[in-house]
């Protein structure tokens, strides 16, 4: 195919949260494609150090009904939905929360429906399923999406899945590939999980192996640019390969954990949350304990296969740290 060929049958492209982790990463992506057209939109102005070029930045919050007058005026005909409260900043609350996450998507795809726009792809994650005790060895996408109430992140993913359950009911018109993606390494990946991996004993919860699975940034994106090269709507775990648990990741490290009580951590939690010297309150136990471990049978049968996987994903991040002088594994004496 010619490069005029390919300007012809270009496609219209909206990215929302385009300046968030992931968002970065699709734009430079798509911004590498003769046959398609880029409309990065974020609620805040994108640096023009970190802009691609020939790409169209848009600064809106998500929430704004004029979204549907971006998407007009730009002949959108496909919308990557990344936008999402991942890791509240202090100043957050959980009806702002709420607000971005819930009300933003309805508000995404309204404006999606109103002005025919053809595909939907959205970031959702393992923890709308819920972090339970009961939930099975290894969570396939027929399994339930249970969420946890006191826990907002996957509180606000599974009413976000239910949501969009009803509209695939209500407007079969807009194709919905829906990602719930693990727990995302990559090599500048900094947030409450790779917290927990920066301790000199890695908190564990006695009798719990904790386990996590672990999906490289640039498989998210793979995954991403899969489902826009016509991959089959629907919705997919987006994990690695096998999972490690806390004791195997403080092993990789050379780090011993720290075995405590579910009932002292719990009442340790509500003590410094309670005397505001810690943002996470006893909910955040089970967040610790009951991890969904995501099995990618479907995503392989879709057609998209992770290049690393799990511990591969987790050596990778290790090594990234080591090379930028912040070494988590620790160096055995000479």
């Amino acid at each position: 195919m010619t490069e005029q060929q390919a300007v012809e049958r270009a496609y219209r492209i909206l990215i929302t949260g385009a300046d968030g982790f992931l968002g970065r990463s699709v734009v430079q992506a798509l911004g590498q494609r003769i046959d398609t057209e880029v409309v990065a939109l974020d609620v805040r102005a994108v640096p023009a150090e970190r802009q691609v070029d020939g790409v169209h930045y848009a600064v809106m919050d998500v929430r704004n009904p004029g979204l549907a007058q971006v998407l007009r005026e730009h002949r959108i005909d496909t919308v990557v939905h990344l936008a999402s409260i991942v890791t509240p900043g202090k100043d957050s609350n959980r009806a702002l929360e709420y607000d971005v996450d819930v009300n933003g998507t309805r508000n995404v795809l309204t404006a999606c429906v109103e002005q025919g726009v053809k595909h939907v792809i959205v970031s959702s994650s393992g923890a709308a399923y819920g972090y339970h005790a009961d939930n099975p060895d290894w969570l396939q996408e027929h399994h339930a999406l249970r969420g946890n109430q006191a826990f907002a992140y996957s509180d606000h993913k599974r009413l976000v899945e239910e949501m969009l359950a009803e509209w695939r009911e209500k407007y079969p018109r807009l194709a919905q590939t829906v990602l719930r993606i693990g727990t995302i390494l990559g090599e500048r990946v900094d947030n409450q999980i790779t917290a927990l991996f920066e301790k000199p004993r890695l908190l564990a919860v006695r009798g719990s192996d904790s386990p996590f699975v672990f999906i490289w940034d640039q498989d998210v994106t793979g995954a991403v640019m899969h489902a826009l090269d016509g991959a089959a709507p629907g919705c997919y775990n987006l994990a690695g390969d096998g999972a490690l648990s806390i004791h195997d990741i403080a092993s990789r490290l050379g780090k011993r954990t720290l075995n405590l009580p579910a009932g002292l951590l719990r009442s340790a939690l509500w003590v410094g949350s309670s005397l505001g010297i810690s943002r996470y309150g006893p909910e955040q136990l089970d967040f610790l304990r009951y991890r969904p471990v995501l099995l990618n049978t479907a995503l392989k049968q879709w057609g998209y296969v992770p290049r690393k996987t799990s511990a591969q994903a987790f050596e990778a991040f290790v090594a990234a740290r080591q090379a930028q002088g912040r070494p988590l594994r620790v160096m055995a004496a000479a």
